[in-house]
């Protein structure tokens, strides 16, 4: 049995599976996936599990170089970084429509059972070296 926080089979593989720039994304119930990335569902009812608890899970197992979220989310929170957006790094901000663009280009897309409008998070991998 694995020691980390993340004991979800196939999300662990996933982030293992994970190079240099590739990117991970961690959304909403509603954010869209495009065909190509690969899907990984966790959505069990509304609210959970939550955009931040699976963020905090793949953060402790994943090598961030950096992370993007929505313009939206921002505006939402009031100018600030959304409650849910725990992150160790500042998240550069796009717009949600170039948001569902970059998606496209991801390897893994994790569904969660989040209701928050916008709660939605691109994270890209970097390097342990």
């Amino acid at each position: 049995m694995k020691r980390t926080a993340l004991l979800h089979a196939e999300l662990s593989h996933a982030i293992a599976s994970l190079g240099h720039g590739d990117m991970l994304v961690i959304g909403d119930v509603g954010l869209p996936i495009p065909p190509g990335p690969r899907r990984i569902d966790l959505a069990l009812t509304p609210g959970i599990p939550a955009v931040a608890d699976v963020l905090k899970a793949v953060l402790s197992e994943m090598q961030l170089e950096r992370a993007v979220i929505a313009s939206e989310a921002v505006e939402r929170a009031g100018g600030d970084l959304p409650a849910w957006c725990v992150l160790p790094v500042k998240p550069e901000t796009v717009t949600h429509a170039h948001f569902k663009q970059l998606c496209r280009e991801a390897r893994v897309m994790v569904r969660t059972g989040e209701c928050t409008p916008y709660a939605n998070v691109l994270l890209i991998a970097g390097v342990t070296f």
